[in-house]
């Protein structure tokens, strides 16, 4: 396991000035590209001026799989990215690259916040830095964004009534419709989970959800006609960068 020595803060996810939440997922293959890769992205964003003032924040996630990383960027509008990726990203990805060659990006998708839960203080005990991120994305056979709303109402419902001891907070996103090559074509919902440690997701997983018989808001989240199917993936947290403040930014001018 691996860590920088100075990962920066966690992004906050409810900030109000995030217009648009991008999420992408690299694959590397083994744990060693991994930590070559999060160095290489580290050198080249380190190395560069802050793109725009638009982009608020792009953290960097490590896939328990030893293969996978997640990218989370915030920026306060969805132009704002095109003008980045026109323009700066394929200089930063070829420095990228050129450390580490043959890296796989299996898509991009741009999301919009919903809704959150947060753990009750009481709940999370001592615990309240996540050491387990897991991230699943919801797909639904219904266009229809209402619907997802439902859905992630009932999921919060039902977190509230019977909430798992293990789980810090749950952040649920809509996808939004984007430029093709965002691959936004889905109907889906992204749900950025933190734990308090992998033992207390996997714990979770064994006892396989709320039981039959339980609160009726976890078998109306079960049965939810709309909902296809869901993947996960589990990461660490590995890297922030975070907009320069202006008054950092003047002084380093």
């Amino acid at each position: 396991m691996f860590a920088p020595t100075s990962p920066g803060p966690l992004p906050d996810l409810t900030r109000p000035d995030v217009g648009a939440a991008l999420f992408s997922t690299w694959s590397v293959g083994t744990p060693e590209r991994q930590r070559a890769t999060v160095d290489a992205i580290a050198a080249a964003w380190d190395s560069r001026p802050w793109p725009a003032p638009e982009l608020l924040s792009y953290n960097l996630y490590a896939g328990t799989d030893g293969d996978t990383l997640m990218h989370h960027s915030q920026w306060a509008d969805e132009a704002a990215y095109h003008a980045f990726f026109r323009d700066q990203r394929q200089q930063r990805n070829d420095a990228i690259d050129s450390a580490v060659p043959d890296i796989k990006r299996l898509g991009l998708a741009y999301y919009r916040h919903y809704r959150g839960f947060q753990a009750p203080a009481a709940a999370q005990g001592d615990t309240t830095d996540p050491g387990l991120f897991v991230v699943v994305e919801i797909d639904f056979d219904d266009p229809d964004p209402q619907v997802r709303r439902s859905w992630v109402d009932l999921v919060i419902e039902a977190l509230e009534s019977e909430p798992d001891p293990g789980l810090l907070s749950a952040d649920f996103h809509l996808i939004a419709n984007g430029e093709r090559h965002l691959s936004t074509d889905r109907a889906r919902v992204l749900n950025y989970a933190r734990w308090t440690d992998v033992e207390a997701y996997e714990a979770a997983l064994a006892a396989g959800g709320p039981r039959d018989g339980g609160s009726s808001a976890w078998d109306r989240v079960r049965d939810f006609p709309a909902r296809v199917g869901a993947s996960s993936r589990s990461y660490r947290f590995r890297r922030s960068f975070v907009r320069p403040s202006a008054s950092a930014s003047a002084s380093a001018s």
